[in-house]
């Protein structure tokens, strides 16, 4: 409480608690398959690869507004996969926290690729090989030995990946629009408040609150970096 009021108000809180949200299933969701991705195109050579890499890295290089618009198009309840997936299952994600999460997880998957990347290239080959040769399975060569090394680029691409997903806008309004309550994140709160004569103090509150967050994900990751590093040397 500042002055006897709240620092926050409760539309804000709404929109901190939908965006953690938000980030944390993007980050969640798209891991896995970053992960897979990124092992793909550093380690197997095959026909198309350069355009799954154009593919993966299109998101960074289109405006925000063009992919919410073709995840709109796409996953729209008009749209044939939208459709299908709630006449399937239920699952409705255009104007829903859904769709907002999966706004956001398309747009830090290139960047959580890159991060990948790094760390499997970091691992060498020939210890791969080497555990191959000896009858290690494949599984077991993935376990044992490139996974634990990748860590760290693991936990720096889920910390980018979240911290992306907290600060995406353009993809998300344009799919899921700014409904507070049910899709408005901190960035839509932000521009939300900004259009506002006289919100501006709500609106730096929030960017305040941006910023705590953000750092103290930055913080968590390097104390857990650290203890990674350590728990690596000891073995």
């Amino acid at each position: 409480m500042i002055g006897g009021e709240a620092f926050l108000t409760e539309e804000s809180w709404q929109a901190v608690f939908l965006s953690l949200k938000v980030s944390l299933w993007a980050t969640v969701l798209s891991l896995p398959l970053a992960v897979f991705v990124a092992y793909v195109l550093v380690r197997k050579e095959f026909w198309g690869k350069q355009l799954l890499n154009i593919l993966v890295h299109l998101p960074l290089i289109l405006p925000p507004v063009v992919t919410g618009y073709l995840l709109l198009s796409v996953f729209g309840r008009r749209a044939p996969i939208g459709a299908w997936l709630e006449q399937t299952f239920g699952l409705v994600l255009a104007f829903k926290w859904t769709g907002a999460a999966l706004a956001a997880a398309v747009m830090a998957f290139p960047l959580m690729v890159r991060a990948l990347r790094l760390g499997i290239e970091a691992v060498d080959p020939k210890l791969e090989q080497a555990a191959q040769t000896l009858g290690a399975s494949p599984i077991k060569v993935l376990t044992y030995i490139t996974f634990p090394v990748m860590l760290p680029a693991i936990l720096a691409a889920s910390v980018l990946g979240f911290a992306k997903a907290m600060g995406e806008f353009g993809a998300t309004i344009t799919f899921v629009s700014n409904i507070p309550g049910q899709t408005q994140t901190i960035p839509s709160a932000i521009y939300g408040f900004l259009q506002v004569p006289g919100a501006e103090g709500d609106a730096l509150k929030l960017i305040l609150m941006s910023v705590a967050l953000s750092v103290g994900a930055l913080l968590l990751s390097e104390v857990l970096a650290k203890r990674l590093t350590q728990t690596g040397g000891q073995k």
